[in-house]
């Protein structure tokens, strides 16, 4: 009777730590419907990790869901609210790719330049980042010449400006710190060349890069 009861015990804590190596009961096979309240419910409570996760089980368990367009601009919306605006801008592409139109590719445009100017506040030194933002918006007022949107998509281009200028003279004196004369007169002539120095404005304090965001 023992050895039972101590083998029983035994058993018991075998499948105890088989059930927590498992960890929780993975769920599939659920209808949109579910899938899409799970994003909701999670947006709401805040836990946009646990909103991924259901858009990911929605996407790929129903590919031809109507609910997918609007769960796409629901997390895109609740990532740009939570300054996570890369994510936000994986969610207008994918949006764009699928669902674009006509009628609004001028603000899935305006919206991801819009996502991506407002990705400084967190990664003001990407260089790359402020480049690409750059020339989209190049291209966006060039595609869309008569659109609502140019307004704000030229008041954000003169923003990047700014900070290219800026980053620009940062690196100026980074490479004359370290001896790297000739890559910084790379960036001297940039600077020379730009619309800025062009137009005699003065902007002496490197300080208020951050505030241009």
């Amino acid at each position: 009777m023992i050895k039972k009861t101590i083998l029983f015990s035994l058993l018991l804590l075998f499948a105890g730590g088989c059930a927590d190596k498992l960890g929780p009961q993975e769920v599939y096979n659920k209808p949109a419907s579910y899938w899409y309240s799970e994003i909701i419910k999670n947006v709401r409570s805040g836990n946009l990790d646990k909103a991924d996760d259901a858009f990911t089980s929605l996407s790929s368990e129903h590919v031809a869901s109507p609910l997918l367009k609007e769960a796409l601009m629901i997390l895109a919306q609740a990532h740009s609210e939570k300054e996570e605006y890369l994510m936000a801008n994986f969610y207008i592409d994918r949006y764009t790719t699928r669902f674009a139109q006509s009628y609004n590719i001028e603000y899935l445009k305006y919206l991801k330049i819009k996502s991506s100017f407002q990705a400084f506040k967190r990664a003001n030194r990407d260089q790359k980042l402020l480049l690409d933002t750059i020339e989209a918006c190049n291209g966006y007022i060039e595609k869309f010449p008569h659109s609502i949107y140019n307004p704000m998509v030229e008041t954000m281009l003169t923003r990047l400006h700014l900070a290219e200028y800026l980053l620009n003279q940062e690196i100026i004196a980074l490479y004359k710190r370290t001896g790297k004369m000739k890559a910084a007169k790379i960036y001297e002539e940039r600077v020379k060349n730009s619309w800025i120095s062009k137009a005699n404005l003065k902007i002496s304090d490197r300080g208020i890069f951050h505030k241009i965001f």
